[in-house]
């Protein structure tokens, strides 16, 4: 279990790592793409692109291999999220609706198989940008990874604390 959240947690930083190099290109290269809908994983745009290129001092053929695997994952990754996104719309009539417990089952179970093809994508795209860095920035993020997943460890432990009782 702790190996799946560890691979989740690398897969979701290295699409931040991935989308920071993107955003972090200069002026006289090509406009970014319009945002997405709603900011899930790929194409993420914020403070933690700057941060990881500067945490990890990536060269600029480093943010250049980077932003290419970015470029060359969008068209596999926005159908997904795209779908995805949908299917959160396909729910929402089922909450503020007449609620039908078959067709929710139905529309979460192949949002559940949606979202493992793109857990699956986004691993391999993290392989790929995590072998573009060198040793030693390989070992700087994983060193993130696991100080963040300490972190979030222990919030998890607090939070039961803090939830109300039934």
């Amino acid at each position: 279990m702790k190996s799946i959240r560890f691979r989740f947690l690398i897969a979701a930083l290295a699409v931040t790592l991935g989308a920071a190099v993107g955003k972090s290109q200069t002026a006289d290269s090509t406009p970014p793409p319009p945002r997405h809908e709603h900011g899930h994983g790929f194409g993420m745009e914020g403070h933690m692109m700057g941060f990881f290129a500067k945490y990890l001092d990536l060269t600029d053929a480093q943010r250049e291999q980077m932003k290419a695997v970015m470029h060359k994952e969008h068209s596999t990754m926005k159908p997904l999220m795209q779908q995805i996104h949908q299917m959160d719309q396909q729910l929402k009539q089922y909450e503020e609706g007449t609620y039908d417990e078959a067709k929710v089952q139905a529309v979460v179970a192949q949002q559940a198989q949606t979202l493992v093809q793109l857990k699956v994508q986004e691993t391999r795209i993290h392989n790929e940008l995590f072998q573009l860095l060198t040793p030693d920035q390989q070992t700087k993020m994983k060193e993130f990874e696991a100080n963040r997943e300490a972190r979030m460890q222990k919030h998890m432990q607090s939070s039961p604390a803090s939830m109300p009782q039934e």
